[in-house]
Formats: C-alpha cells, structure tokens, sequence
C-alpha cells in the first residue's frame, strides 16, 4: 500500500508541475533589453537630478541651472521613449515584465511635472518661490531615486529567473514560471 500512495503521488506532482510549466509565459528577450535601457537611463536622471539639487546648497549661476535642467528633461524624454516602446510590447511580456511595465509610468508623470515646473522657474516662464523650486528639485531626486531601485530590481529578478530556469534545465528540473 505505502508503494502505490508513494507512486500516485510522486505522479500527482509531475503533473502539477508539467502542467505548471505548460501553461506560463516565457520572457520577452526584447522587453528584457529595453528594460536593462531604461535602468541605464533612470541611473542617468539619478544622478543629474542630484547633482542638479546640490545646487540648491551653492552658488551655482542661472546658466549652470539651464544646463542642468536640460539634461534631466533630456533623459526624462529619453526615458519616456522607451517607456512608449515597453508600452508596444507589453502584449509580448510575461506577467513580471507586465508589471515592471505598468510601474514605471506613474513614475516618469510625476517626474515630468517637476521638470517641467523646474523649467519654467529656470526660465522665468512661471515664478515660483525659491523654496517650491528646491522642492521640485528634492521631487525629481526622490522619484528618479525610487524609479532606478524599482527598475534595477526588476532587471534583478528577471536575471535571476533566467539564472533558475538555466540550472533547472541543466537538473532536468520542470520549473513553474
């Protein structure tokens, strides 16, 4: 008796996890690269937006604030590109990537309102005081911030899929995705 229970359910698992393994979605390669592109340009914005806050604590001239702001809307737009293009092939993505996708708009949003806040104080388009000014510039460090640990993250994890699904492969293990 203890040989057939010990058989049938030896053979209740293959089938959950043949049948696991059937029914998931494999990474999109494509949507793969375009998010490792987006971690490089969200660490970009990082860092520009925090080496544009530090002006906030010197004396940094008007044109300095130009040039700065310039390459963080530069990267903001770059970043939005490729969100559009993460957006065209979010069909093609598995449940993971799906949701790093969906994570990333809220962010760029918010970051595109303070840069274009910032810019319209840097150009005198819209005064704003001094203290909102260094609040957008504070709002841009935080979101860039969080954007690139949530973006690093999820390049993280979907490397280490691939990681497990490799030595599965090498175990002959069935792997339910």
């Amino acid at each position: 008796m203890y040989k057939r229970c010990s058989i049938a359910l030896l053979g209740g698992f293959v089938m959950t996890f043949a049948t696991l393994g059937a029914s998931t979605v494999q990474d999109s390669q494509h949507v793969t690269k375009l998010l490792s592109e987006a971690k490089t340009l969200a660490f970009q914005l990082k860092e520009d937006a925090s080496i544009m806050e530090s002006f906030t604590r010197s004396n940094v001239s008007a044109q300095g604030h130009l040039e700065a702001i310039a390459l963080v809307k530069e990267h903001v737009n770059a970043l939005g590109r490729v969100a559009d293009k993460l957006k065209d092939e979010r069909s093609s993505a598995s449940p993971w990537q799906k949701t790093a996708i969906d994570r990333i708009e809220p962010f760029l949003d918010e970051l595109g309102g303070y840069t274009s806040a910032a810019i319209e104080h840097v150009t005198g388009v819209r005064n704003h005081t001094l203290a909102e000014y260094n609040d957008y510039l504070e709002a841009n460090v935080d979101y860039s911030s969080d954007l690139a640990a949530m973006i690093e993250n999820f390049v993280n994890y979907g490397k280490a899929r691939q990681r497990m699904d490799r030595l599965g492969g090498r175990l002959e293990i069935s792997q339910a995705k």
